[in-house]
Formats: structure tokens, sequence, C-alpha cells
């Protein structure tokens, strides 16, 4: 396709780097390291819970996490998810647990899974786009990828592909199972909630066209087929797509060579900014 105008792409990418830290944050600390950038907005109760450490806020132990983020629920800094995502460290030691919200507050990890839902037909390659139901918290009405979600607590990247995979598309385990790991994406984005610091673990699957996906937890509105070419122009003319479902398409027409060399290699180094 070797689209000149790199410009939108460009955009999507920047938008979700956005976040210059530290900024106004205050380091997070557990277990005496570092793990998050704790947001202005929760200094004054961080401190009247006896948390501060000096130049920032921390926990003792991995075990204080979840207690910690449900106090500031209680306090009614975030709206609770009720689902807990596991708090790591760089080398992927985890350290305990923490209401999904939270994470954005005090700038931790948070670890997510997106397939793209590939067709090869005569005609070309074709790809599954979810609508996101209006009554999503995050991005409501935006176009999603087929299968894309959070991972929890106590699962890694492939169960979470497959649990999400069931709940929102009706795909059975065998067909998941065929998924192929492609990339990790990773970004730290300001937004209203927080502080996103977000790891993404891409896949690729290739799907029967007689394949047809069915929205089972109320999450999507419905799905489309659409065309490569057509979704590109989607990603370069609009913004209809969710935020971060920009960058893992970006990183699909890249490995599809919808770009020519030296753009392939500007948007390449722009993704892998991180």
């Amino acid at each position: 396709m070797n689209d000149s105008n790199l410009a939108p792409f460009l955009q999507h990418i920047a938008h979700c780097h956005t976040a210059r830290l530290p900024g106004t944050r205050r380091p997070f600390y557990c277990e005496h390291m570092q793990i998050g950038w704790v947001d202005p907005r929760i200094f004054s109760a961080l401190g009247e819970l006896r948390l501060e450490t000096g130049d920032g806020f921390g926990v003792p132990h991995g075990s204080d996490l979840q207690n910690l983020g449900a106090e500031l629920a209680r306090r009614e800094l975030y709206r609770p998810h009720h689902e807990l995502f596991d708090v790591s460290t760089l080398d992927n030691r985890v350290l305990g647990q923490i209401d999904r919200g939270a994470l954005p507050l005090l700038g931790l990890t948070a670890q997510g899974v997106h397939l793209n839902g590939l067709v090869r037909k005569e005609s070309g390659l074709f790809i599954w786009l979810g609508h996101r139901s209006p009554h999503k918290r995050l991005d409501p009405g935006k176009l999603d990828h087929l299968v894309a979600g959070g991972v929890c607590a106590g699962i890694g990247p492939l169960e979470a592909l497959a649990k999400e995979a069931e709940e929102e598309a009706s795909i059975k385990a065998d067909l998941i199972a065929q998924a192929k790991p492609v990339a990790t994406i990773r970004y730290a984005m300001e937004r209203p909630e927080g502080l996103r610091r977000d790891t993404l673990h891409c896949y690729d699957l290739y799907l029967p066209e007689a394949f047809v996906p069915e929205p089972a937890d109320g999450e999507v509105e419905f799905f489309k087929l659409l065309p490569i070419e057509e979704v590109f122009s989607l990603v370069r003319d609009t913004q209809k797509v969710k935020f971060n479902v920009n960058l893992v398409l970006i990183d699909l027409f890249l490995r599809q060579n919808l770009f020519s060399p030296s753009d392939a290699g500007i948007l390449r180094a722009a993704l892998n900014a991180s």
C-alpha cells in the first residue's frame, strides 16, 4: 500500500506516549523497590495512611497492596473493577495483587492481550473488528479487536487470551490455541483515570472463512469483517478505533508490508519507543 502520509499513524502512537515521568508524580515503593508513580490526587490520602517514604510513598509488603486498593476505593478515589491484577517486579516476580482500577493512580504496570482475528480470502486479507458497547466504561462505541482484555491475577497472557476469546467472541479453546504471538507493545499514557503503563501481548489468529464470532458477554455490540485496506483507512483517516488498538493494527500493517521500507523504519522506531 506504501502510504506516504505517516502523520496520522505517528499521531496515534504519540497519543499513547504522553506521559512525562516523573512530572508531578512521586515514586511508589513495595519491598524497597520502586514499582510505580503516584498520582498527585492521592498524595494526601497516602499521607493520612502513613505511607510516605521520604521522596515518595510505599507499602512494606506485597500482601499490603490489595488492602491499599480497597482503602482507596472506600475513599471514592477510583471506581473499583472488582478484578484483581498481579503487581510484579521488572523480572516478573509477583509481589501481590490490587484492584485493576487502582493501577493508574499508583502508576503500576498492567498486562493485556490483543488478538488480530484474520481471514485470508481470494480477494485478500480481512480483519474481524468488534464494535464496543456504548455502556463500556472506557472508550464506549469505539472499534476494537476481535479479542482484547486484561491479564487478571494468577494467569498468564495465553490463559487470558483463551478466557477473553470465549467470553467476548465465543471462540473455543481448540481454535484460540492456534493463535501465534507476534509482538509486545509498551506505552506510558496520561489518561483521566491516571497513568496507564501498559504492556500488550499481541497475537495473530487466522480463522476459517466460515467462522463467525458471536458476542457473549455484552462488552461488544457486534463484529464486522473488513478488508485490511479498509481498516488501514480507518486508522489513518478517523478516530473510530480505540487508542491502543491503533498501535496493534499499525504493527500488523508493518508486518504485512503495507508501508515503504523507509516509512516502516520510522513507524517501527516510534512503536518500539517505551
